[in-house]
């Protein structure tokens, strides 16, 4: 009776240490994860206030909102020679997004301004210009918050405005078109470039688009003359230039 009695002691002994030994592994497992957490948590913040990470670790956003072959299909550095000499020129980017042409004008023009609605886009604009202009053309660009209804542009500001995928998705065309206009200097030009009303390899729906011959009077309807159209030179875009009087 004793031999079994000190047997059962032993037994219980043994799975009382056991769950201690556990419960202590266990602690000391949720205090290894806690500063684990810490560490992580410390390191997000200190990358979500460094302005100076590299482009690398912002690829994510543009690859979000832009096509990876809009190099290939879009020309823009072909499209920004047809603009001519921007030597001592100011240049409105109207739906800057990433800034795709933006990042280009600059090399051009003696001023750009990268106009977006969403805040998203300008901080990026803002931020990614560091890596990618030299020292010398970063101070050429600003960004400028727009409203869906207004570009936000000074009366004659800039001698082109350049409307890049955007034009399709304003509202009251022509009266945003006049508000341009008015920030244009005489004889300033407005260039549209946007989808064809025809099926593409990219692109919005079809279903959106905004035909070349409607564009053409929209613009007419604002005010603008001299209206040229190329729908030849791009695959799956046309480019309409329109000068303010």
């Amino acid at each position: 009776m004793k031999k079994l009695y000190f047997v059962l002691v032993l037994f219980v002994g043994g799975i009382f240490c056991s769950c201690l030994e556990n419960n202590q592994r266990g602690t000391d497992i949720r205090q290894e994860t806690d500063a684990l957490n810490e560490t992580e948590k410390d390191d997000v913040h200190k990358v979500s206030q460094d302005v100076t990470v590299p482009p690398k670790k912002r690829e994510g956003f543009k690859d979000d909102y832009e096509n990876q072959n809009r190099v290939i299909w879009q020309k823009p550095e072909m499209v920004v020679e047809m603009l001519g000499d921007l030597t001592g020129k100011t240049v409105a980017d109207i739906g800057a997004g990433t800034g795709h042409f933006a990042l280009r004008l600059a090399k051009k023009a003696d001023k750009v301004i990268a106009v977006d609605i969403d805040k998203k886009f300008t901080e990026y604009i803002d931020s990614v210009k560091v890596f990618e202009l030299p020292d010398r053309y970063q101070e050429r660009l600003t960004t400028r918050l727009s409203t869906e209804n207004n570009p936000n542009l000074q009366p004659a500001e800039v001698d082109i405005a350049v409307i890049v995928n955007t034009y399709m998705y304003v509202g009251n065309r022509v009266e945003w078109l006049k508000k341009i206009i008015a920030g244009l200097k005489p004889g300033g030009e407005i260039i549209i470039i946007d989808f064809k009303k025809k099926r593409t390899p990219v692109g919005p729906p079809s279903l959106y688009r905004v035909p070349l011959y409607e564009a053409e009077e929209e613009m007419s309807r604002a005010g603008l003359v001299n209206i040229e159209t190329n729908d030849a030179v791009l695959d799956y875009q046309y480019i309409i230039i329109g000068q303010k009087k």
